[in-house]
């Protein structure tokens, strides 16, 4: 582990997975690089027929001679295009096989991932692996793997094809091996801290564009718009120089790839020359070495080309194959059942940082069927014991348990209890495969019960095409106390026996406050409700209310009981009904 990010692999493990990868897909994988192989054969014949061409004129013979070679390219020509269409598409269809069942085994685990893990690497990691790291190898498998395919099979039959025709010309051809293996070398040691100086540069500039453009009004109210503009300036001016460095790295990479090209070539005239003029060699035989390495500089450059593609793919592939490792989480065979619906907590405990409890001491007995609110200032751990109650982190000190059986270590939290939190997505797809996530067995008439459950039922029948609408990204946008009625659905249809509601209406605003707290309401019926109340009107209506403070149950009781107290929670009521006034 590199700190607190997830894993990543090392080369021995790439190879390992590319190979077996592979094995699972062995008459794919033959078929695809024979018919390649066969398209390139194919295609080499086209330089001795037109060496065969070149001699047939020089020797002054009757125009009819010509037809046979002419018809013969043609039909070269007809079969190299067929044979390397379906090559390609073989191969094609070999590299999405593999990205397919790897960005499966990715996801299978990473859904899979304790979220307290995901938490401590930040989702920004995850997110960046599922999303930029697949999109890399993607474009590596259906753009870079069939090009170098198909260049590295050319380079290879191509020398060998200058070896049937005379082994001096392949020792010819190879005079320019050793300039193109020392241009790359060259490249790759410039190349890699360039470009990462270069994504740190327009980092750093984007963030400064973000800092002052998100400060405005800052920046105005102290006049440092002058200030502000020259370190756009100077951030801008370093991710110019740095690309143009690139640019001009790759100018002369390219350069003395055609010095090598120049090189060869050169080489291969001059040993068609002495062995034409040695008549060991015809002119249409040199003509022919000439054309096989010509026809070498295209697949040669893409090849070389590719290094920077390979070295972006194969990084990328160790993120997700670092992942798709990970051992899965082990779960009891028999695992315990709860007995009932209750959840207690005794002396928990728990820290984000050593030393700096969040946690301490904190005893809490809901019964079943009971709602309990979670009351306290921002920082007081109220998100933290409801993460700790729903597994998502482990306790420092103490226990949680559900039904008298303790959370993570006997059952799987995931499966008694539910956690809902603000921060809600949409799926994309229709409203019905988005509501089925939850429960994929539900009828058509469940989920009209479900969104009927939470008030929902009238602005779903009420999209253009009802359930099927299609909604999530590129399809109809929801507003957020839609999309926030819609993970309350997912929680009805579920039907855990202990759900979470971790500020689950604070993103509404006041207009859509009230049509969530019903609903809210609704779907925790029947079920023990723990809820970190964001408005005290939730609270209000609880059934009982836990008040913490710096990690600490400072009091508990109802609504009316807290107020006449006059302590910690009616301060907090009197400033909201003030505030609400």
């Amino acid at each position: 582990m590199d700190g607190q990010l997830l894993p990543t692999a090392n080369g021995r493990r790439i190879r390992a997975v590319t190979g077996e990868l592979l094995g699972r897909a062995k008459l794919l994988t033959a078929g695809s690089f024979t018919v390649l192989a066969g398209a390139t054969a194919i295609g080499l014949l086209t330089a001795p027929l037109l060496g065969r061409i070149v001699d047939l004129v020089s020797g002054h013979r009757a125009a009819a001679d010509l037809v046979p070679p002419v018809l013969a390219l043609v039909v070269v020509a007809l079969a190299q295009a067929i044979a390397t269409a379906l090559g390609m598409s073989l191969v094609s269809r070999l590299g999405e096989t593999m990205l397919a069942e790897l960005r499966e085994r990715f996801v299978e685990r990473a859904l899979r991932l304790p979220l307290e893990q995901v938490e401590h690497a930040g989702s920004g990691d995850l997110t960046a692996r599922v999303t930029n790291d697949v999109s890399v190898v993607a474009d590596a498998v259906r753009r870079a793997l069939p090009q170098l395919a198909r260049s590295v099979l050319t380079i290879a039959l191509t020398l060998a094809a200058l070896a049937v025709l005379d082994w001096r010309f392949l020792l010819a051809a190879l005079v320019a091996a050793p300039i193109q293996l020392h241009t790359v070398r060259w490249y790759v040691r410039r190349a890699k801290p360039v470009y990462a100086a270069q994504r740190e540069a327009v980092g750093a500039q984007q963030q400064q564009l973000l800092d002052t453009i998100g400060g405005a009004r800052t920046v105005r109210a102290f006049r440092l718009g002058d200030a502000h503009v020259e370190r756009v300036r100077d951030r801008s001016d370093a991710a110019v120089r740095l690309a143009l460095r690139g640019v001009r790295l790759m100018t002369r990479f390219f350069s003395r790839l055609n010095l090598a090209e120049f090189v060869g070539l050169s080489a291969v005239l001059a040993t068609g020359f002495l062995l034409v003029g040695a008549d060991a060699a015809t002119v249409g035989v040199a003509s022919a070495a000439a054309l096989y390495f010509h026809s070498l500089f295209n697949p040669i450059n893409v090849a070389l080309a590719l290094v920077d593609d390979a070295q972006s793919a194969a990084a990328s592939l160790a993120r997700i194959i670092g992942v798709a490792d990970l051992p899965a989480t082990a779960e009891p065979e028999h695992p315990a059942r709860p007995l009932d619906a209750s959840v207690k907590a005794v002396a928990l405990g728990h820290s984000y940082v050593d030393g700096h409890p969040v946690l301490r001491d904190v005893d809490l007995e809901v019964a079943p069927g009971e709602r309990v609110a979670l009351v306290g200032a921002s920082g007081a751990g109220k998100t933290t014991l409801a993460k700790l109650v729903a597994g998502i982190h482990r306790p420092g000190a103490g226990s949680v348990s559900v039904g008298g059986v303790e959370v993570g270590s006997e059952i799987p939290a995931r499966r008694a209890v539910a956690l809902i939190s603000q921060e809600v997505h949409v799926f994309s797809g229709t409203l019905a495969e988005d509501l089925r996530l939850a429960k994929p067995d539900a009828s058509d008439a469940d989920l009209r019960t479900a969104l009927g459950t939470v008030g929902a039922l009238g602005w779903a029948e009420a999209l253009p095409d009802g359930l099927g609408t299609v909604v999530g990204e590129g399809g109809h946008q929801l507003t957020v106390t839609q999309a926030q009625q819609l993970a309350l659905v997912r929680l009805v249809l579920a039907d855990p026996p202990v759900a979470i509601l971790d500020e689950a209406t604070a993103e509404a605003g006041s207009a859509g406050a009230k049509t969530l707290e019903a609903a809210a309401a609704a779907a925790l019926a029947g079920r023990t409700g723990l809820v970190v109340a964001h408005r005290l009107t939730q609270a209000a209506t609880a059934d009982r209310i836990v008040v913490l403070d710096a990690g600490a149950v400072v009091e508990t009781g109802t609504h009316d009981e807290l107020v006449a107290a006059g302590g910690r929670y009616a301060a907090l009521w009197t400033a909201w009904s003030g505030q609400r006034t």
